[in-house]
């Protein structure tokens, strides 16, 4: 088995509902060579102490607090400074993975010299119970004008080579700062592969903000104006890719 550290970025706050869920998905994982640093972001809640009691006899389990709350973007980034892991990985606090998930998704990039890969998903209700079909990745490789055009890479499957790419993180911009992750390691010629293995659960939860779907398209719009430095025309066009592409296969179902 390879012995690739990877160290898995989770930020905490107000989440008591269902971070049980991702905890038992987390430690339950066949792989074991990683470490969970869990970055609580202010809860008003049970969150912090629930992790902090469950993970009292497990050490590869690192918590931490933020002052106050700084949001999920920047919260993941001081995960990544923190991470001291050759491959660096995420998991929200209310999403779940299958127990061979790590062991999968490293086996696939060690075995194919991958530098940067993401994994096929499914989704699951707030109960838990798997609800639409399989978002299935492409079988082509996806390079940055590829991801401009279509949803592809989801911050729950992705997973990156720290120690042969560097340290990559998230934008501070106020809402997708995964996808201008994702863009930031393609701009630099690499290309993300696809597992197409149903290695991930996504929870929808009732007024999440990717439930909100008529909001996304002008955000979608300024996103890439403001992050990219793309023009209204090359945002227009990129944001009508992204439409039919990826906004209908992703959200419309």
């Amino acid at each position: 088995m390879n012995e690739s550290l990877v160290s898995i970025i989770t930020p905490l706050y107000n989440a008591e509902k269902y971070i049980g869920e991702t905890f038992k998905s987390v430690v339950a994982q066949s792989y074991p060579y990683w470490e969970w640093i869990i970055i609580d972001d202010g809860s008003t809640d049970q969150s912090l102490e629930f992790v902090k009691r469950m993970s009292a006899e497990e050490s590869r389990i690192k918590i931490f607090q933020n002052d106050s709350n700084i949001g999920s973007g920047k919260t993941r980034n001081k995960g990544i400074k923190l991470a001291t892991g050759e491959m660096i990985t995420f998991i929200d606090s209310d999403d779940v993975w299958h127990p061979e998930k790590l062991k999968r998704h490293v086996s696939f990039m060690t075995n194919n010299n991958i530098l940067f890969s993401h994994t096929s998903y499914g989704y699951i209700d707030e109960v838990g119970k798997k609800i639409k079909g399989t978002f299935h990745v492409s079988k082509d490789a996806v390079s940055y004008y590829d991801l401009l055009k279509r949803t592809e890479i989801s911050c729950l499957t992705a997973m990156y080579n720290a120690k042969l790419l560097g340290k990559f993180y998230m934008s501070e911009h106020r809402r997708k700062q995964d996808y201008a992750l994702w863009l930031s390691i393609l701009k630099t010629g690499v290309k993300s592969y696809g597992l197409d293995e149903e290695l991930a659960f996504y929870r929808q939860r009732e007024g999440s903000a990717t439930s909100a779907k008529s909001k996304l398209i002008l955000k979608h719009f300024s996103f890439l104006k403001e992050t990219q430095e793309m023009n209204s025309i090359q945002a227009i066009y990129y944001t009508a890719y992204w439409l039919v592409n990826g906004f209908i296969r992703y959200y419309v179902k």
